[in-house]
Order: structure tokens, then sequence, then C-alpha cells
């Protein structure tokens, strides 16, 4: 059998049992399978929360499979969601997790609660959906986006996500290593949260490799 205190060791040492504890009562939902998304719930799923629900509508293709590292290549043609939720169980024994099939607009018809959403979607509309969706529950959201070299996350509470240009474009290109380190960012904002620790609220990060291969992190308040 395995021991809690044993399997969050390392956690238990940084804030203590009893925050430890406290995790095991809360419940997320990360909106999208995909890279942000397979990244978000392996960071997460070992850290005590007890119910990660994950939504998506798509399959594993092929092109997925580089930067999203949840899938293998046995994972083709697979319902992304149902990966993902399988995967994280198997990890930590303490978690409930189930998948959603679906687009977000059916989804949020189930009107399940949450102490969290976090975006890892790849499309403005799904974005706008999970704010309007945050505004009308009263349960906040982290978004995340990445593209070619650069990545932004922001937690949302007053400012909405009508502050975005979201006319749509082509995106450039996906870095498979920018897609984890935003989504750890994403991960550390959510756990902090979670255990009752300070996060900044309706702050945008936008950090970026440039042309001369240096990072470049920036803050701007909403």
């Amino acid at each position: 059998m395995v021991e809690k205190a044993e399997y969050f060791k390392r956690q238990i040492e940084l804030w203590g049992a009893q925050k430890q504890e406290a995790l095991q009562d809360k419940s997320i939902a990360i909106i999208g399978a995909g890279g942000l998304g397979s990244s978000l719930a392996l960071a997460l799923s070992g850290s005590g929360i007890g119910d990660i629900d994950v939504v998506d509508f798509d399959r594993v293709s092929l092109h997925n499979i580089h930067r999203q590292i949840a899938f293998r290549l046995e994972d083709e043609e697979k319902y992304k969601a149902k990966v993902v939720s399988d995967l994280i169980r198997a990890r930590n024994p303490f978690i409930k997790s189930r998948s959603f099939e679906m687009h977000f607009e059916d989804f949020i018809k189930l009107e399940k609660r949450y102490d969290l959403l976090l975006d890892a979607t790849d499309n403005f509309s799904a974005r706008e959906q999970i704010d309007t969706y945050s505004k009308q529950s009263g349960i906040p959201w982290i978004y995340a986006s990445v593209e070619e070299f650069m990545g932004q996350v922001c937690f949302f509470e007053h400012a909405g996500f009508e502050t975005f240009n979201t006319k749509a474009h082509n995106p450039g290109g996906i870095a498979a290593p920018i897609v984890m380190q935003v989504a750890s960012f994403e991960a550390n904002l959510a756990l902090r949260y979670l255990i009752g620790a300070e996060v900044a609220r309706d702050t945008l990060y936008y950090m970026q490799y440039n042309s001369e291969g240096k990072f470049d992190f920036k803050s701007f308040t909403l």
C-alpha cells in the first residue's frame, strides 16, 4: 500500500501536513488536453489535489506527440482527455479524475463545481467562453498560451479576457520546451492559490526567448 506521507514527502517538508491534506479537498478542471493540458496534468497530478477533471473533444494526432508529453505513438486516434485522465490516475493512487470528451460549451451545461479552471486551449473563442463562465459561476481561472518561443499566463479575477486582442491569426508554430515551461508556470500559480498562498491577480506574465537566445520575462497589470 502506498503511504500518503511518503508519497508527498517533499511537499510536506515544504508547506506542512495540514496544507497537504487540504489539497485533497480541492478540485480543478483542465480545459484542453493537448500540449499545455497534458503538461499541466503531469505537473499537478502528483501534488495532492483530490480531483482533476480533463475536458477535450479532440483525438491524438501524430503531429501532436512531439510536444504533448502525455501521449505515445500508440495513443494516436485516442481521445486526448481520456488518455490524460488515465495517465494521472496511474501516477497517483489518491487522485480522482474524469475525462469529458466534449467541447467546453457542452461541458458547462453539466454545471459542475470546481475550485479553479485552468485554460489549456488553443483558440480565442474557447478562452472567451471560459472567461464568461468564470464570471457567471464565480470559479476563478488561469489563462495560458504558447506560440513559437513565447508564452503568456494570467490569473484572472477582476480583469476580463476582452482586454486581449482576439483577432484571429495564423500561429507561427510551437517549440516543444516552451509548452512545458509555460505549463509549469501556470501549474505553480494554481498550486499556490489552492494551498492559500499569495498569488498576483490580473497580472499578465509574458515570457520569451529572443532572437539572441536570451530568456526575457515581463509582467503587466491589466
